[in-house]
C-alpha cells in the first residue's frame, strides 16, 4: 500500500459555530419551529396590498422580507455545510432534509410577493425604482420583472415549490450520496473519488492509466443509477420550461444569468471555432513528454520530472501574499478564512467532492469547502475559492437579496485570484525547465476552465434535447452523445479509452445547476481581458475592481464591467481571452525548444 503525504490540511476543519452553535442550540430551533409562523404571519400582513401600499410601506415590507430570508438561507447553509463533509450521517442527512421540508413549507407563504411586484404597472414599478429609498434594492426589483412572461399562478407556484423536495431536490441529494459513497479501488487501497482523482495527475504514466481504468471501473459499476437519475433530473427540467413557456432548456440559466441568448452562443460559438487550440497543446504535450501517443489519462500529466507537493502552510502563504499584494484588503479577507477557521480542508471518506465556496448570508460570511491534497491544482483551487470568497465577502452589504452575482461574473473573481496566484508563482521561477512546467500547468487549467467546460455545455445541450425528443435516454446512448461531444474538442490529437466512455456520470453540475458551466468559460475569458487591463493600468485598477466585486448582484453584468470598457455583448469580445490562451501556448511551445523535461516513466 502507498503512504499517502500529509499536508497539514488534514486537520483543517470549518467552524460553523457564526451560523449557530449547534442543531440543538436555542438558536437553531428558535429558527426551525417559528419559520413558519413567521412567514404565515408576514404573508397576512401584507398579501393583496404590495399594489397599494406607500413607497415607505413597500420599503418596510422588503426589508422584513429579507429578514425573512436571511433566517431561510441561514439554516440553509448551516445544515448543507454540515451534511457535504460526511454525507453519510444518517442526522447530518435528516438535519438536511427537515430544513429543506420546513423551508419550503415557510417559503410557500412569501411566493406572492414576486407575483404581486410583477404585477405591479410599468409606471409604479418605475416610481419605485426612482425612488430614493429603493436605490440599493432597484436592481433587484428588475430581475424579478423580467420573470413575469414565465409566471404562474401563486397556487401553482406553491406546488411546485413543494414537490421540488421529491422531487428533483431529493434526486439530486440521491446522486450526491451515490458518488460520495464510492469506493475506487487500486493497488489494494480503496480511494475516495478526490483522492482517485489525484491519482490522475501523478507524473508516472502507469499510475495514471492505472487510476484511469479504476475510475472507470468505479463509475461503470453505477452508472445505471446515475442515468436514472440524470434522466429523472432531465424530465423534470423539461416539466417546468413547458409550465413556465420557455423556449430552450437553457433559457432559464441564461436569465438567471441576466446574459442574452445572443451573448451566451457567441460564447459557444466563439470557443467551438478555437477547438484546435486545445489539439495543439495536447501535441505539444505530447512532444515535451516524450510519448510515441497521447491517450486520455495523460491531458493531467504534469510536465515535471517529479511531482510537486505543498504544504497547507506553504499553499496559504502563497495565496496570502498574492491577494495581500493585489489589494491590502484583499489580503486581509483572505486572512481571515484562515485565522479565523471558515476552511473545510481534508479529504475525508464519505466528505462531497470538488471545491466551493459557500456565501452563506450577510450578518455572517463565507465558508469555503476543499479536498486538498497538496498537488500544484490544489494550490490553485484554494486561490480560486478565495476568490469567491473575497467576493462573497465584500457583497455581503447588499443584503441577501443582492449579495450574489450572476454566475457568469461570479466566476470573475475566483479566476482572477488563480492568475494572481500564478503570476506570483512564475515570479519565483527563472529556471526554464521549471517555467515550463508552470506554464503547462496553467494552459492545462486553461484549456479546462473555457475548452473542456464548453464541450460540457454541448454535452448538456444534447442531452436536454434529446430526451425531450427521444424519451429517456439509455446509458449507451449517453455514452454516445458524450463521445460525440468530447471527440469534437480532442479530434485526433487524444486516444479515447473505451471506459472513458461513462465519465459523464461524475460530473455534478450537470444535475445540481443545468446549464452551468459555460460560466466558467464565461468567467475565464472576461478574467483574462481583465488582467490585460490590470497589467496596463495597476495603480487604478485594484481600486475598481474591489468596487466591482462590492457592488454584488445590485447592477447587471454590463453595468459591473463598464468602468473597465468591456462590452460583454460584443460577439468579438470573446476573441480577446482566446488569443491570450493562444499566446500561453506560443509561449510554452518556444520554451519547449530549449528545454527537455524528462518524466519519471516516460512510457
Amino acid at each position: 500500500m502507498t503512504a499517502t503525504k500529509t499536508t497539514g490540511a488534514e486537520q483543517v476543519f470549518w467552524n460553523l459555530d457564526d451560523l449557530y452553535p449547534g442543531v440543538d442550540s436555542p438558536a437553531f430551533q428558535h429558527d426551525l419551529t417559528t419559520i413558519v409562523d413567521t412567514c404565515t404571519a408576514f404573508r397576512d400582513r401584507w398579501k393583496g396590498r404590495i399594489a397599494s401600499v406607500s413607497n415607505e410601506d413597500f420599503r418596510a415590507m422588503l426589508n422584513e422580507y429579507e429578514g425573512i430570508v436571511e433566517r431561510l438561507y441561514r439554516m440553509g447553509s448551516y445544515t448543507q455545510l454540515m451534511w457535504s463533509t460526511d454525507t453519510v450521517r444518517a442526522d447530518y442527512g435528516k438535519n438536511l432534509q427537515t430544513v429543506r421540508e420546513t423551508g419550503a413549507k415557510a417559503s410557500q407563504q412569501l411566493v406572492f410577493v414576486s407575483l404581486e411586484i410583477m404585477d405591479l404597472t410599468d409606471g409604479r414599478l418605475q416610481e419605485l425604482m426612482q425612488w430614493p429609498g429603493m436605490a440599493d434594492r432597484a436592481h433587484w426589483l428588475q430581475t424579478v420583472v423580467q420573470m413575469k412572461p414565465y409566471k404562474l399562478s401563486e397556487e401553482v407556484e406553491q406546488v411546485l415549490a413543494q414537490k421540488n423536495l421529491t422531487a428533483r431536490m431529493a434526486w439530486v441529494r440521491l446522486y450526491d450520496e451515490h458518488l460520495s459513497s464510492q469506493v475506487f479501488h487500486l493497488n489494494g487501497e480503496d480511494l475516495t473519488q478526490p483522492q482517485i482523482m489525484k491519482k490522475m495527475q501523478s507524473t508516472d504514466r502507469e499510475v495514471r492509466k492505472a487510476a484511469s481504468q479504476a475510475i472507470s471501473v468505479g463509475l461503470q459499476a453505477g452508472v445505471r443509477t446515475s442515468a436514472f437519475v440524470f434522466n429523472t433530473v432531465l424530465a423534470d427540467h423539461s416539466t417546468n420550461d413547458s409550465l413556465r413557456g420557455h423556449t430552450s432548456w437553457i433559457q432559464t440559466r441564461n436569465l438567471d444569468n441576466e446574459a442574452s441568448e445572443a451573448t451566451v452562443q457567441a460564447l459557444i460559438d466563439s470557443v467551438v471555432s478555437q477547438y484546435e487550440l486545445v489539439r495543439r497543446f495536447y501535441r505539444l504535450k505530447q512532444r515535451v513528454l516524450g510519448y510515441d501517443t497521447f491517450e486520455d489519462y495523460d491531458r493531467n500529466a504534469p510536465v515535471e520530472a517529479t511531482e510537486s507537493f505543498w504544504t497547507w502552510d506553504d499553499a496559504r502563504e502563497l495565496v496570502l501574499s498574492a491577494y495581500r499584494e493585489f489589494h491590502p484588503e484583499a489580503g486581509n479577507i483572505v486572512q481571515q478564512f484562515f485565522d479565523k477557521n471558515w476552511i473545510h480542508a481534508p479529504v475525508m471518506k464519505g466528505k462531497n467532492g470538488g471545491a466551493y465556496s459557500a456565501g452563506t448570508v450577510p450578518s455572517v460570511h463565507p465558508y469555503i469547502f476543499l479536498n486538498y491534497t497538496g498537488t500544484n491544482r490544489d494550490v490553485q483551487t484554494l486561490a480560486h475559492e478565495l476568490g469567491h470568497g473575497v467576493h462573497q465577502y465584500l457583497s455581503r452589504r447588499n443584503g441577501p437579496l443582492e449579495m450574489h452575482t450572476p454566475l457568469t461574473v461570479a466566476e470573475t473573481a475566483s479566476v482572477f485570484g488563480e492568475i494572481l496566484t500564478f503570476t506570483k508563482l512564475m515570479e519565483r521561477v527563472s529556471n526554464p525547465e521549471e517555467r515550463l512546467s508552470l506554464l503547462m500547468g496553467k494552459i492545462d487549467d486553461m484549456l479546462s476552465t473555457v475548452f473542456r467546460q464548453i464541450a460540457f455545455n454541448r454535452f448538456e445541450d444534447a442531452i436536454h434535447n434529446a430526451r425531450r425528443t427521444e424519451g429517456e435516454l439509455s446509458v449507451d446512448r449517453l455514452n454516445e452523445i458524450w463521445l460525440e461531444t468530447q471527440k469534437a474538442q480532442f479530434g485526433d490529437a487524444v486516444n479515447i479509452q473505451e471506459g472513458y466512455r461513462v465519465w459523464w456520470s461524475y460530473i455534478s453540475h450537470f444535475m445540481h445547476v443545468p446549464g452551468y458551466v459555460y460560466a466558467y468559460a464565461f468567467g475565464e475569458l472576461l478574467v483574462l481581458a481583465l488582467y490585460e487591463i490590470y497589467k496596463q493600468d495597476p495603480v487604478s485598477f485594484p481600486d475598481k475592481y474591489m468596487d466591482m466585486l462590492s457592488a454584488g448582484g445590485s447592477k447587471t453584468p454590463a453595468e459591473l464591467l463598464a468602468p473597465f470598457g468591456i462590452n460583454i455583448e460584443d460577439p468579438a469580445f470573446w476573441s480577446t481571452g482566446l488569443k491570450v490562451i493562444e499566446s500561453f501556448i506560443a509561449e510554452a511551445e518556444q520554451l519547449a525548444e530549449t528545454v527537455t523535461i524528462a518524466p519519471s516513466r516516460p512510457a
